[in-house]
């Protein structure tokens, strides 16, 4: 796999069969908490709400613990990172009864940046064959590997045919020239390495890895939502990142280093307090739009030095609301410039879907109604049963989403992969090493 990555192109995984059932587990690791969940994916009927969806969700086992050695999403301390990921899997394994040989990986940092390319292939037969589809699929994903990136995503658009655009299916239509409008999504080369090699040393293979917010709006938004025109904002802890979704597909994705672990730092700094209590603050009273009572309302803030014989100090709760609003505005403002400079605005339909455990933060929504756009709603995972009470929340949209990736992975240009099927063979140590061996060389 890390041959793959080395070639420009981040690990890729077939789509699970629409009349198959299957296991899939996922691993979401970001700045405040690492995610395991495995799940067990079952053919659905045609008429169920969510059309887009193949199969059922039904979750086996989830695993979630506090995230060391990440910051903005990236591995700065391989070894606590390392430990952090084998706790949060071996407690899905535990709560699944399974053991697991590989992962769908969600990827929050990496310096996301999204670019289109079109390409354009001579038709070999009168009519467009899937061989003619592969090929202009390569030639778009192709020219976006560049040096230092790696391609996550390619996502076909749309289709030409002679020129012709909005073509949505041009398997056996007639023509001389087929072409593509391609977005593909491409990461920072480093940080996807590394990334790569935490997992790796858990003894633990990688199906595929998915952007965050394009994980996030798999999860979280409607069939509508996606036809009409939607942005998903998902507000982790060490970074914000958005994802635009119009026509049924993902047209861009972009973030920024910023999250709610820096309003958490900002309370500390301001009031001052320990990390832990500045959480908490922020968690159960923090607000970024005040009202008439926020000067009577007082908090406690325990001593810095932690000793319970010391006095704690008591403060408004206006002064927490005058902390946190600055850099929730700064965070809400860059990400509009952002979705203006993308010339995508116009795609998103002036609706926003908030996801992520900042999303939660109150008043939130109405600042960023004011600031980007009038319909805000928290998104939460949808058509996932048997989740946790949990994880039914905005913070875990991302590792849900990655539970729903194998329904649509299809939908993407696949380069398949050598690789022995899923088996005795596979699910050991030696068996995996013997499949990365059959990859590499």
């Amino acid at each position: 796999m890390r041959h793959r990555l080395a070639q420009g192109f981040a690990p890729k995984m077939r789509p699970i069969p629409q009349k198959k059932s299957g296991i899939v587990a996922v691993l979401d690791i970001g700045t405040s908490k690492v995610v395991c969940a495995i799940a067990r994916l079952k053919p659905r009927g045609a008429s169920d709400v969510l059309h887009r969806r193949t199969h059922a969700i039904d979750v086996l086992g989830i695993g979630h613990t506090r995230a060391h050695g990440v910051k903005g999403g990236a591995i700065i301390d391989m070894t606590r990172a390392e430990l952090a990921v084998r706790q949060a899997v071996d407690m899905a394994e535990r709560a699944a009864g399974v053991q697991i040989a590989s992962v769908i990986v969600g990827v929050s940092g990496a310096r996301l940046s999204s670019q289109h390319y079109e390409a354009a292939v001579r038709l070999t037969a009168p009519a467009v064959e899937e061989f003619d589809i592969r090929r202009v699929l390569e030639a778009a994903s192709t020219f976006a590997v560049g040096d230092g990136r790696a391609v996550m995503h390619a996502l076909p658009v749309g289709y030409s045919l002679d020129g012709r655009r909005g073509i949505g299916e041009p398997c056996g239509m007639l023509g001389r020239e087929l072409g593509v409008d391609m977005h593909v999504v491409t990461g920072d080369m480093t940080s996807l390495k590394n990334l790569v090699l935490c997992i790796e040393r858990c003894h633990l293979g990688i199906e595929a890895m998915v952007c965050a917010p394009y994980a996030a709006a798999l999860s979280s938004l409607t069939d509508d939502e996606m036809e009409l025109g939607v942005t998903l904002i998902d507000m982790g802890a060490g970074t914000t990142t958005f994802s635009v979704v119009s026509g049924g597909h993902c047209l861009y994705v972009d973030g920024i280093a910023l999250g709610g672990q820096h309003i958490t730092n900002d309370v500390a700094r301001g009031l001052p307090a320990r990390l832990a209590d500045a959480e908490r603050l922020k968690a159960l009273h923090g607000a970024v739009v005040a009202v008439s009572s926020d000067d009577h309302d007082m908090l406690t803030i325990p001593a810095l030095s932690g000793d319970d014989r010391d006095q704690p100090n008591m403060v408004p709760k206006s002064r927490l609301v005058t902390i946190v609003k600055p850099r929730a505005e700064e965070i809400v403002e860059l990400i509009r410039d952002r979705l203006k400079a993308s010339g995508h605005a116009g795609d998103a339909g002036r609706r926003l879907v908030l996801t992520g455990g900042a999303a939660q933060l109150q008043g939130l929504p109405d600042l960023m109604a004011r600031v980007i756009g009038p319909q805000v709603r928290i998104g939460r995972p949808l058509g996932v049963s048997r989740l946790p009470e949990a994880a039914r929340g905005a913070a875990f949209a991302v590792a849900a989403g990655l539970l729903v990736y194998p329904q649509v992975a299809g939908l993407e240009h696949f380069e398949p992969r050598r690789r022995q099927a899923a088996g005795a063979e596979g699910a050991t140590y030696f068996g995996r090493v013997g499949r990365w061996l059959k990859d590499s060389f």
